[in-house]
């Protein structure tokens, strides 16, 4: 199993061990219990039928019937099997309850076992089948006291002498619809458990699928953002040890400055991935932060680092001031990072580097232009693209920047002219639309 696989089993699995508590904690104490040890809920279950029929069981024991007491117990340990076979429970609760009205009529609770199997069978099974096994296990009981009432058990069944014929329709009638409503009571019930799982279900399956996601967003930021950083600290260090290495024989004074910024250099790459990654810890103990960092002071540090390895750089800024939100400030900052690492790689020959950056309303214009002769940098990066396999350099970064400029409704063309190379980045901030306090600045020279 590859990485990818396993950060994306484990960020799935972290979502769903969190849904899992949190549908935990919304059960309560008691209800938390009983759901970890199904088996103690079974007792429950049972205990609370026992409960219901005892009298029955009483009265009939009382009156010599002990065959209807035994039916009653035999319901009472089938309880335990609910979660196996809620099904085949039914059916023998079913049998059950129209055996003991047999032998024992008007005993009070009878279909209640009935009630908790009907129950079993609608969290198991669909909102179809169970309406129609209620149906089919409500149907014997109702049937009997139908007869009861009216058909050709009127006389003989369950009807005391002395007692009018309308109160034995009355009561017969009004115990067949109150044996029928608990059964539709208990399946509705088991319904809307069901349902309620198979929602929690579906809210578990997103949480753990917008895991996955944040995951793979996660990993193509760390990859982006430290392809950057990698990038142009590398690639400084390399342009400033190089240089070190031939001033040292003429100036070793000024020698010594270019490799105090090879060590500022590598410093600043160390805390850039340490914020990116944002789980290395510094010597207090305490994660270092994974913040952005402020893009005016970070801009002109980049500049003056690209300065001093030999690019002449010049920068202008025009229009208000760039959006404060951290996000669209270091998407500038990489986008120009990533431009003028490409210009100290690739481009040979300059006398000029230029990089401008241009406010008008909700749109910011990046551009940095450098007239160098010798430029072989894939010549189909438009948007981003890269481009022939044979030219160098493998246009990462080139996508980098478009990624990031789509974030923001935004689109990245790189390119020769007639004079040089240009890359143009315009990024949108409709967030920004009203007018603010923001000066508007004039165009200005070398920073």
């Amino acid at each position: 199993m590859n990485e990818a696989a396993l950060v994306k089993d484990a960020s799935a699995g972290l979502a769903h061990a969190s849904f899992a508590e949190i549908t935990a904690r919304r059960r309560g104490r008691l209800r938390r219990y009983l759901y970890q040890h199904p088996r103690v809920m079974d007792a429950v279950v049972v205990a609370a039928y026992t409960a219901l029929v005892a009298p029955t069981m009483v009265d009939a024991v009382l009156k010599g019937s002990w065959l209807a007491a035994a039916l009653l117990a035999a319901v009472a340990c089938a309880l335990f099997l609910r979660r196996s076979f809620p099904v085949a429970l039914a059916a023998f609760a079913a049998v059950m309850e129209v055996a003991v009205t047999l032998l024992h009529p008007w005993g009070s609770n009878v279909s209640a076992g009935l009630w908790f199997s009907l129950y079993a069978v609608a969290v198991v099974h669909t909102r179809r089948f169970a309406l129609v096994a209620m149906a089919a296990s409500t149907a014997p009981l109702a049937l009997l006291y139908l007869l009861a009432a009216v058909g050709p058990m009127e006389n003989s069944f369950v009807h005391p002498a002395g007692n009018p014929g309308d109160f034995h329709l009355l009561t017969s009638i009004a115990t067949g619809a109150t044996i029928a409503l608990s059964n539709v009571i208990a399946t509705g019930i088991g319904i809307s458990v069901r349902q309620r799982r198979e929602h929690e279900q579906e809210v578990a399956a997103w949480a753990s699928r917008t895991a996955s996601l944040a995951s793979v967003n996660e990993r193509n930021r760390i990859a982006r953002e430290m392809h950057d950083v990698v990038a142009h600290s590398l690639t400084v260090m390399i342009s400033l040890s190089d240089g070190a290495a031939v001033v040292a024989r003429k100036n070793p004074e000024r020698a010594a400055d270019v490799l105090g910024e090879v060590s500022r250099t590598g410093r600043t790459a160390l805390a850039d991935m340490r914020r990116v990654l944002g789980v290395l810890r510094d010597h207090s103990g305490a994660l270092a932060p994974r913040t952005p960092f402020d893009s005016g002071e970070g801009l002109a540090k980049l500049l003056e680092g690209f300065r001093t390895a030999g690019l002449p750089l010049h920068y202008s800024h025009s229009g208000p001031a760039l959006p404060r939100d951290p996000s669209f400030q270091l998407t500038v900052y990489r986008i120009v990072q990533e431009s003028l690492t490409n210009v100290l790689r690739y481009s040979r020959g300059h006398s000029r580097v230029d990089v401008s950056i241009l406010r008008s309303g909700s749109v910011v214009t990046i551009e940095v232009f450098d007239d160098g002769k010798e430029y072989p940098v894939p010549a189909s990066a438009e948007s981003g693209a890269p481009g022939p396999a044979q030219a160098p350099g493998s246009g990462q970064g080139l996508l980098g920047m478009a990624e990031r400029a789509r974030i923001y409704g935004g689109t990245v063309a790189a390119g020769p002219t007639a004079r040089g190379w240009r890359v143009r980045a315009v990024l949108n901030w409709p967030e920004d639309k009203l007018p603010g306090p923001d000066p508007v600045p004039q165009l200005q020279g070398k920073a």
